[in-house]
């Protein structure tokens, strides 16, 4: 197809920043797309105008996304544009995919089966069993899901970071747990039984390019140009394949966005974007700074605020759409407000509106709420790892035990951690005890001689605590363990994150028993794991990761206060270490890529009891020698509530919501 005919067939809809980066080819080229650009649309426009115009073969081609689901939307729309069957030949995978390619030729070259290589674990539940194992041979006791999914994610994230043993051992210092010993348990497992896991399968074909030159020639000839979609979220390990397949001044063309970089937890590299031109010193780096999505006030908020972060290109993002409405900062007295305003929005809601948040867990209030009072609406990727975090658990296991003071499995979870001071052998020869005699854990106390009297007036006033839980209802239960029984000094000292407790206080206000509080807790869990998308309903609930890519016309931001979102707060001044500032700028990152996903209306919960250092930035400008940015910012509109009670769980809103 000539050139001519094929640009104003499938490019007079294009901007100019759009058409440019359709019709650069060659060499390493980097699309730095902002949200709402049209990434998509150019990366499957491009994909066409090399076939058709510049006539390079399909096969030649390899399109890399960071999902399976998206390697098929992406193929689906390169269809849609240009005809059934189009995509034939061109090869539309994940960096995984790529990589079991490349370990079966290795096998082959090496003269060996296929049956000699290792088997790739893709059950979840596997994989989970075999870090369960570990675990419970390291800790000395039962992990939660929520522990297994947390070192599973620690372990993705040493392998795709290709971490030392030094830092492995520092990062697992950090996380209070003993991870180098853990890391290596699971690798020789895996070894020993002749399994990899995906992590393993970029490891092992990295080392495989690098030792094997033939196998480095044969896929260089045969992929002469990738292309890379989402590139800000792919690992370390990812880039250094991508690298060695493409060349220092091979045909890569890499598209993404630093600023939408919110995957660090699972190693994403934004750093592969900054220094894209010093690995390829010939490279050309292209900017779409357009965005067709959110209103312009939306968009120039979001822009100045980005600014604030180091760790980015200088660009800019510009709006194509008119003004509309001004960005709506709720001003509430606390954060247990906004559910009772959420409530009202959610009633005959006829608008797509989206409740966005950091964490799962904020949503857990606002679910339990709408299930209270029949209200329909939509969750995105249900995460039922609240329900079994090692806090939720502790909390639940010292309520139960308060209902069944003779629980010793039960005791020995609970006993150190409500400043009881007993010794592990003197705990244990209690239950011992309680069993023999039939009688409260607690009150075999008076039975073992080698505890002293202080030891033995804290089990006392234990045994006092858990009996008044039993009469009063669940929110001062949660008070008294945290604050008389010492959970909360418990939490302080191992530096463990107190949110939780503040999402048990919500869902407790609404039941008077304990016991009737934890039934509530188990409904919510298994309604949760079974429930189904209703996709008639036009009130959704998702965290700001499972948002990405989308949009919504209206959109809320929960939980907006330090400690909460953003989750890493950094001290001031000189005193913040490099991986503090880094973690901080991927919380505003995520905090932006939230802003971005609204249309038209966006709102942001504030609280008269919790500072928001992100509220304060969208109002303070920044100020670069370099930039062009405007220092005046966007109308914001605070509209405080009236009509709010001051009841510290769902509050009821009688005002007006926009």
């Amino acid at each position: 197809m000539e050139t001519e005919i094929f640009l104003k067939k499938y490019t007079t809809h294009l901007n100019e920043n759009q058409q440019k980066a359709v019709c650069t080819v060659d060499g390493p080229i980097l699309l730095l797309a902002v949200p709402g650009s049209g990434k998509t649309t150019v990366l499957v426009t491009r994909l066409g105008y090399m076939i058709y115009c510049k006539s390079i073969a399909p096969q030649n081609i390899l399109t890399l996304t960071y999902t399976v689901s998206a390697t098929q939307d992406m193929q689906r729309r390169f269809e849609k544009l240009f005809g059934q069957g189009s995509s034939t030949g061109i090869e539309f995978r994940t960096i995984n995919g790529i990589c079991y390619k490349m370990i079966r030729q290795y096998a082959r070259l090496a003269g060996k089966s296929e049956d000699s290589i290792f088997r790739l674990i893709t059950d979840e539940k596997e994989s989970a069993k075999i870090v369960s194992d570990i675990l419970v041979d390291v800790m000395n006791e039962y992990p939660t899901e929520s522990d297994i999914k947390a070192v599973k994610t620690l372990i993705t994230y040493c392998k795709n970071m290709l971490l030392t043993e030094d830092e492995i051992e520092g990062l697992g210092n950090n996380e209070g747990i003993k991870l180098l010993d853990i890391y290596g348990r699971y690798n020789q497992y895996l070894r020993q039984n002749r399994l990899m896991d995906y992590d393993d399968q970029m490891i092992y074909a990295y080392k495989m390019l690098k030792s094997s030159e033939d196998l480095l020639k044969m896929y260089r000839n045969r992929y002469r140009y990738i292309c890379v979609d989402e590139a800000q979220d792919t690992s370390k390990i990812q880039h250094l394949i991508i690298g060695m397949l493409a060349g220092r001044d091979g045909n890569l063309f890499m598209v993404g966005d630093e600023d939408q970089s919110i995957y660090g937890f699972r190693a994403a590299y934004p750093e592969a974007l900054l220094d894209f031109e010093k690995d390829h010193p010939s490279a050309k780096v292209l900017v779409m700074d357009r965005n067709y999505r959110s209103n312009a006030k939306i968009v120039q908020a979001a822009d100045l605020f980005i600014q604030h972060n180091k760790a980015r290109h200088d660009k800019h993002m510009r709006s194509t759409k008119e003004e509309g409405s001004d960005i709506n900062f709720v001003e509430l007295k606390t954060r247990s407000n906004q559910y009772g305003y959420l409530l009202k929005v959610a009633v005959n809601c006829e608008r797509e509106t989206a409740v966005l948040y950091r964490d799962n867990e904020s949503a857990v209030p606002l679910i339990d709420l709408l299930d209270r009072n029949r209200i329909d609406f939509r969750i995105k990727s249900v995460d039922m790892a609240f329900f079994t975090n090692r806090v939720v658990t502790d909390v639940t296991n010292i309520m139960k035990f308060a209902l069944d003071p003779y629980n010793t499995e039960l005791f020995m979870r609970i006993y150190f951690k409500c400043q009881t001071f007993l010794k592990k052998a003197q705990a244990e020869k209690m239950c011992r005890i309680s069993e023999q005699q039939e009688i409260p854990v607690l009150d075999a106390t008076e039975f073992v001689d080698s505890i002293n009297g202080m030891v033995r007036g804290k089990c006392r006033s234990l045994a006092t605590h858990l009996r008044n839980m039993l009469k009063e209802n669940p929110s001062k239960a949660i008070f008294r363990i945290e604050t008389p029984l010492g959970y909360g000094e418990y939490l302080e000292r191992n530096n463990i994150d107190d949110n939780k407790l503040f999402i048990l206080r919500m869902l407790s206000f609404n039941e008077n028993s304990i016991g009737g509080f934890l039934k509530r807790l188990d409904y919510l869990q298994g309604m949760l794991k079974a429930m189904k998308p209703d996709y008639n309903s036009k009130f959704i609930l998702s965290t700001i990761h499972s948002s990405k890519g989308l949009e919504y016309d209206r959109v809320f931001l929960m939980d907006v206060c330090d400690g909460v979102f953003p989750g890493n707060m950094i001290r001031s001044g000189s005193s913040s270490t490099p991986q503090e500032r880094k973690e901080f700028e991927e919380e505003r990152r995520m905090f932006y890529v939230g802003m971005t996903r609204a249309k038209n209306d966006l709102s942001i919960f504030t609280f008269k009891s919790e500072d928001s250092c992100f509220v304060k930035e969208m109002r303070t400008p920044v100020r670069k020698k370099s930039s062009t940015a405007e220092t005046v910012m966007p109308q914001v509109v605070a509209k405080p509530l009236k009509s709010l009670r001051d009841k510290p769980a769902y509050a009821k809103f009688d005002g007006t919501i926009k």
